[in-house]
């Protein structure tokens, strides 16, 4: 039995969540900035991608090492610090493009504001995902050890009947990302509710951002393409 425990016990502990989804998002982000032409940004182009790598490094280091608390804690950082690099570049680009759309129409074709409407708003989705996705409950791996934090969202998972959903059901980033999803597209909690202040501050300024990107930008390119 002592045997048996001092195998079991530390295995428990090292539960942590597969990085892939995350890995993969971050990917995905990243080639769409890259291969999206005629964007009009503020910074250089190979600003984001210098973040999105760092952003990948962590995520893969705690892939790798099987979620180590010194990873997960440089994942953790590195992950709001994006956030915050990219919300600011986003608020940014939006003033740049609203301004450049009042002040200088004819300079700005339909192609550029929908190729930069499209950036910003792929962009916001992944970013308020990955914050999402940290700030709940503490984080991934509090979550999957079951240590974890009081709840910022409730889902619908929870509240369901245990035959229709899986045993030791915890959110992952799927869950985030449909999230931040529903909030860009549909400006609404859908199915998930906030539970705190913060969450509904984050998502109202997701929101905002999406609102924005949507109604003004790609309204506007839309009609200049259309004329």
């Amino acid at each position: 039995m002592g045997a048996k425990a001092f195998v079991t016990e530390p295995a428990l502990a090292r539960r942590f969540e597969p990085r892939w989804p995350v890995a993969l998002s971050v990917l995905v982000v990243s080639a769409v900035l890259a291969l999206l032409p005629g964007r009009q940004t503020v910074m250089p182009d190979w600003a984001p991608l210098v973040v999105g790598i760092a952003v990948l490094g962590s995520v893969v280091a705690v892939g790798l090492t099987a979620g180590r608390a010194p990873w997960v804690r440089i994942e953790r950082f590195v992950t709001l610090f994006f956030f915050l690099f990219a919300t600011c570049a986003s608020l940014a680009n939006l003033a740049n493009l609203v301004g450049a759309m009042v002040y200088r129409s004819n300079q700005v074709s339909g192609i550029q504001l929908l190729a930069s409407s499209v950036a910003l708003w792929i962009t916001n989705v992944f970013v308020f995902s990955m914050l999402y996705w940290q700030v709940d409950r503490g984080g991934p791996e509090p979550r999957i050890r079951g240590t974890s934090a009081r709840p910022d969202w409730l889902f619908p998972q929870e509240g369901a009947p245990a035959r229709d959903v899986a045993p030791d059901w915890r959110p992952r980033f799927v869950n985030y990302l449909y999230l931040a999803y529903s909030t860009a597209t549909a400006f609404s909690t859908c199915d998930v509710v906030p539970l705190t202040s913060r969450a509904q501050l984050l998502m109202m300024l997701e929101s905002a951002i999406s609102l924005m990107t949507i109604v003004v930008v790609a309204s506007r390119a839309i009609n200049i393409l259309g004329s």
